[in-house]
């Protein structure tokens, strides 16, 4: 599979990660099924988070991998951390460093390749995340950080205090949830898609060489359904995607998770399936580029509109 930049960091990552949110309860062989099928895949980069599960997740990844040190050579891991179930969030120094301890021995790894602060926390100080990552790169644990759901205000406060380059900020987005590419085309328009609901998230991070990872790429709302196959809801959608994936011969996801990365933005969705056949149809859609014209008919065909 080809690889793309993570931000400024230098490390190259598939143009996919494979989110573990739902395999906490999966049975260690099926687990084991899927995480060996995704590497075989090239999709060696997973993506975790602390309160997925709270924490069973990492717990059954490592177990079903039987991680080791070869096999941790193999593997890109990626965590996050800041979500404090029964208070809100907590970027503290103190809390970092104790999640990422945590995620760490669960994970049975002695680094990660990556850490997320996730979702924004009102009461972040951020000369204490910088000391927190600071700790945490001389101590060998975390070789690169980012971010979660932040707008470019947010960041460029972080960056103010933090020396690390922010390498990746992980945002909601799919073909249903579009707003930070609607807004873009809207400029100077009085409709609602001009409303301008995230500080220009995506140019910013586009101009600050910060890779953008979407998760619920196939999912409308706030975790609400999937768009793919909800004739009811969207149906001129999954018209124009079926027609497309018939000349393509390729499925639906395949269709779907190729607009994302026709994106100039040089994206990194996250997926949320543990099905291998549907991973390996979302890995199919990186050797697919999409035309001009066929990105904007799915753009519009989801109700996306244009001035």
């Amino acid at each position: 599979m080809k690889t793309i930049p993570l931000g400024t960091t230098g490390l190259q990552i598939p143009p996919i990660a494979v989110g573990c949110m739902r395999i906490g309860g999966m049975p260690k062989s099926d687990a084991e099924h899927f995480l060996r099928g995704a590497i075989e895949l090239g999709a060696n980069f997973f993506d975790h988070a602390d309160i997925y599960g709270g924490g069973t997740c990492e717990t059954v990844f490592a177990e079903a991998l039987d991680m080791n040190p070869g096999l941790r050579d193999t593997v890109l891991l990626q965590s996050k951390c800041g979500i404090r179930p029964g208070v809100a969030f907590d970027f503290s120094k103190q809390h970092i460093l104790n999640a990422t301890d945590g995620i760490l021995k669960r994970l049975k790894t002695d680094y990660l390749d990556v850490l997320l602060l996730h979702r924004p926390d009102a009461l972040a100080e951020p000369e204490e995340i910088a000391s927190a990552f600071d700790t945490l790169q001389a101590s060998g644990k975390v070789r690169h950080f980012g971010v979660s759901n932040q707008n470019p205000a947010q960041i460029r406060l972080l960056q103010k205090y933090v020396k690390q380059p922010i390498a990746a900020n992980q945002l909601q987005l799919s073909i249903t949830n579009a707003t930070m590419i609607s807004q873009g085309l809207h400029v100077n328009m009085q409709d609602g898609d001009a409303l301008n609901r995230d500080g220009g998230v995506l140019d910013f991070c586009r101009l600050h060489d910060i890779t953008i990872q979407p998760w619920s790429p196939f999912q409308y709302g706030f975790f609400e359904g999937v768009f793919l196959g909800n004739t009811e809801k969207f149906p001129a959608l999954n018209r124009t995607i079926d027609t497309l994936a018939q000349a393509y011969g390729v499925s639906n996801t395949t269709i779907a998770f190729a607009w994302l990365l026709r994106h100039p933005a040089k994206m990194q969705p996250v997926t949320g399936t543990t099905n291998l056949r549907r991973l390996a149809d979302c890995v199919k859609a990186t050797e697919i580029t999409l035309t001009r014209e066929e990105w904007y008919q799915i753009y519009l065909s989801a109700g996306n509109t244009l001035p």
